[in-house]
């Protein structure tokens, strides 16, 4: 059963599982088989309200449907492979082998056709997270302590990697450590960065956020910085 399958060496693994869907009578039966089957899983209608509750506390998988209301599944998921260590799962109407592939590329790791067996979801989530889990969990000594250092110019992770800060880098996560776990708007951070709001190009700030992550990986460094779609940008806490 997959309850029994969320244990491994007699420990809980638990993952945290996020559903989008705008129909309201499939998520809640969704939400409430999988709550059945022990999985801890929590139901939005759209982006908007997701990219919410990531920022606050990210989670471990997000199931997707592709035809949402504002912005669509693909989009999601495309926008979460690209900033984010996550388990995606498409479960929609959708069955073409083009919208297979399509989502695929867009980074999901599993597709399911509706109407979905909550046996198949729950099997299909366990199996998902046990992967996920291998490739990006540190061991419990290994967690990150992220902090900011030597007055602010240096990252740390408390693992023994840094990174030295640009100006703009300094003032951006500084802006983000003053709230951590909550989502600093962009026009926030644009004043942080002692730039004009009404004169100053808001793509600059993904540019920053995309540069920082990749000078963090040349430090063996995963920087879990992560951008709100609409919004702004969160470091959680």
């Amino acid at each position: 059963m997959p309850g029994e399958a969320l244990k491994q060496g007699g420990v809980a693994l638990s993952p945290l599982v996020y559903l989008v869907d705008d129909d309201e009578d499939f998520r809640e039966e969704m939400l409430a088989g999988l709550t059945r089957l022990a999985l801890n899983v929590h139901g939005f209608r759209d982006a908007a309200a997701l990219y919410r509750a990531f920022a606050a506390k990210p989670a471990d998988i997000v199931i997707l449907d592709i035809g949402l209301e504002g912005e669509d599944g693909l989009s999601i998921a495309s926008h979460l492979r690209a900033s984010q260590s996550v388990g995606i799962v498409m479960a929609t109407a959708r069955g073409s082998v083009e919208d297979r592939v399509n989502a695929l590329e867009k980074g999901a790791d599993a597709y399911l056709v509706k109407p979905i067996d909550i046996r198949e979801l729950a099997a299909t989530l366990v199996s998902l997270n046990e992967r996920v889990k291998r490739q990006i969990a540190p061991s419990p000594e290994q967690t990150p302590q992220w902090a900011l250092v030597e007055g602010g110019w240096v990252l740390t992770d408390g693992l023994g990697h840094r990174l030295r800060l640009t100006a703009s880098e300094q003032r951006f996560l500084a802006r983000l450590f003053e709230e951590r776990g909550q989502t600093v708007e962009r026009r926030a951070l644009v004043e942080a960065l002692g730039a004009d709001i009404y004169d100053f190009n808001y793509a600059q700030l993904d540019t920053l956020a995309s540069r920082l992550r990749r000078r963090a990986e040349k430090c063996d460094m995963q920087l879990p910085l992560h951008a709100i779609r609409g919004q702004g940008f969160a470091f959680p806490e």
